[in-house]
């Protein structure tokens, strides 16, 4: 056989991508994008009450569309050389299944249901559910979200669970067990067609389930009833033991083989969440700060068991044993949103351009479709452009980060954005500078609670779309941090961290480190921070600290 080759397959928000990847040289051969198509067009969801829900066939639909792209871009040949694939998905994002394993949506009485389909990770519509497993884990004898940083979020594998079964009948009585996206798929393609088959993911349990081997897996089957009656006899139905992401699930059966274009010689690998497969695309190493900068950021850090030792870092998103590289304590953090933060402002910059322009009689139809998609297309890049040209000492206007709640430093997601310091000379363009700043701001503040929890920092790696596309976001995030910020060099970095598991568990490497030193991409950029503009980001950063505090306090006042 030729050089071997693997598949990494991240499913991320809005879509998922396929790559195709020399295992000896990590080189990209071929690259796939493909949109989900009923989440495109905006089913299932309610953004109103923060319902995101997804259908499990438009997984289905851009992993056959992804890979079968994907190979057809490759030389003649391409198919029989991969060796292994390997999930990232979004995370949590738990579904319900019958005893089969199958997402309840899958079956044609729950079609159209949302309450059957996998629940989105920004889906908060479990705020009560998450604010009583708090208060029950701090009453118990066993705190379980100790490992989890303290605080149990909305955006969490029970707390969406248990608001789902209270919510909807007809999926509590039809609901058998509950699998995570990252899991589901590689049970998928290597015909698991048992729940209790399915190998659970050691990322997704560790840190939005609550497992942890100090106490025998998941949260007791007592602690779960008090939670909630109708729990009872879940913990049984669902699993003991978690494996990392290194690890063969199984071998590709026949009809996958034949859907997507491979053979059954294909090992797929067990799955984990895009931003713990994006650290070790990125090459994470010990004091390596991983920023994965999306729609929101996932922040992963790994470390020793000597440095970790018995600390509990407090308020992040959880420390897990083998959850990004095994042997290793994996560390979770990141913000409930960034790059939706500037996409809401232009949404709201865009409602003349959609709602006026789009009636206007003075020019016809098709000149009046162009104008409003090159005007929107060009709203970011012109506020970017004009954002940059604002002296520091004019940067007064003052915003939060919270317009999808708080996800680290102390999980709250009922908290709402600010902005403030707001005049009749303010612009369009100060507004963005704000959001910006407040983006960076959120990064700060995790950074911070990392340190003063004993966890060095020393090195700072952004990858993703706008880590890439954004050289002003990227500059104020090294000035507001006050240290080098490195960029990947590909921006697939979660894909191709997808590939170097794949090919580990393929065998081609002994270790994910291994499969690391050989088939990282790189870095494109380094920018260094300023030192007049650091210091001036620190007082604004006291700022947004303290409009940050009287938000809080304001929110829940009483």
């Amino acid at each position: 056989m030729k050089d071997p080759l693997v598949i990494g397959l991240d499913y991320g928000t809005d879509s998922a991508r396929a790559v195709i990847v020399e295992v000896q040289t990590g080189k990209t051969i071929a690259t796939a994008v493909k949109y989900y198509p009923r989440w495109s067009e905006g089913k299932y969801c309610n953004p109103s009450i923060n319902q995101y829900r997804q259908h499990p066939q438009d997984y289905i639909d851009v992993l056959v569309g992804t890979v079968r792209e994907a190979l057809a871009a490759c030389p003649a040949g391409a198919a029989e050389r991969v060796v292994g694939m390997a999930f990232d998905t979004t995370g949590s994002t738990p579904v319900f299944t019958d005893k089969n394993g199958t997402p309840l949506s899958l079956l044609p009485e729950f079609a159209e249901n949302p309450n059957a389909m996998f629940v989105l990770w920004k889906d908060h519509t479990a705020v009560k559910e998450a604010g009583e497993i708090n208060e029950l884990c701090k009453k118990w004898s066993v705190d379980y979200s100790a490992y989890e940083g303290g605080i149990y979020s909305s955006e969490w594998y029970w707390a969406k669970a248990l608001h789902v079964l209270r919510e909807d009948e007809a999926v509590r009585k039809a609901a058998y067990s509950i699998v995570e996206h990252c899991e589901w798929l590689p049970a998928l393609l290597t015909g698991v067609t048992s729940s209790d088959k399915i190998v659970r993911s050691r990322c997704a349990c560790g840190h939005k389930a609550m497992w942890h081997p100090k106490w025998g897996g998941l949260p007791s089957e007592e602690f779960l009833v008090a939670l909630d009656p109708l729990f009872a006899g879940f913990r049984d139905r669902l699993f003991t033991e978690t494996e990392t992401a290194d690890k063969p699930v199984g071998h590709l059966t026949a009809e996958w083989a034949e859907r997507l274009g491979l053979t059954t010689q294909v090992v797929v690998a067990g799955g984990a969440f895009d931003c713990h497969m994006g650290a070790v695309g990125a090459g994470v190493t010990p004091h390596t700060f991983v920023r994965v900068i999306g729609t929101s950021t996932c922040d992963v850090m790994v470390a020793s068991y000597e440095e970790i030792g018995d600390k509990l870092i407090k308020g992040i998103c959880g420390q897990v044993d083998g959850s990004v590289i095994p042997g290793m304590i994996g560390l979770e953090a990141g913000q409930s949103a960034f790059g939706d933060v500037y996409a809401w402002f232009k949404r709201v910059l865009e409602f003349p351009l959609k709602q006026i322009v789009a009636k206007t009689e003075c020019i016809d139809e098709a000149t009046k479709a162009k104008l409003i998609d090159e005007a929107c297309a060009q709203i970011i890049p012109v506020l970017t452009e004009e954002a940059e040209k604002i002296p520091m000492e004019e940067s007064t206007v003052i915003a939060t980060d919270w317009m999808n709640g708080r996800r680290t430093p102390d999980a709250n997601q009922l908290l709402k954005g600010t902005i403030t310091g707001i005049t009749l000379g303010t612009t369009a363009p100060r507004i963005f500078r704000a959001l910006v700043e407040a983006t960076a701001f959120g990064g700060k503040a995790i950074v911070d609670r990392f340190r003063s929890e004993g966890v060095t920092i020393d090195t700072v790696i952004g990858i993703g779309g706008i880590a890439l596309k954004s050289p002003f976001v990227m500059q104020t995030l090294s000035d507001v941090l006050n240290m080098p910020v490195k960029v990947c060099n590909t921006d697939q970095a979660c894909a191709l961290g997808a590939a170097m598991f794949a090919a580990t568990a393929a065998g081609e490497y002994a270790r994910v480190e291994d499969a690391v030193a050989a088939m990282n991409s790189g870095f494109a950029k380094e920018y260094q921070p300023d030192p007049q503009r650091a210091a001036a980001y620190q007082s604004l950063y006291e700022k947004y600290l303290c409009v940050g505090s009287f938000t809080e306090k304001a929110l829940f006042h009483n």
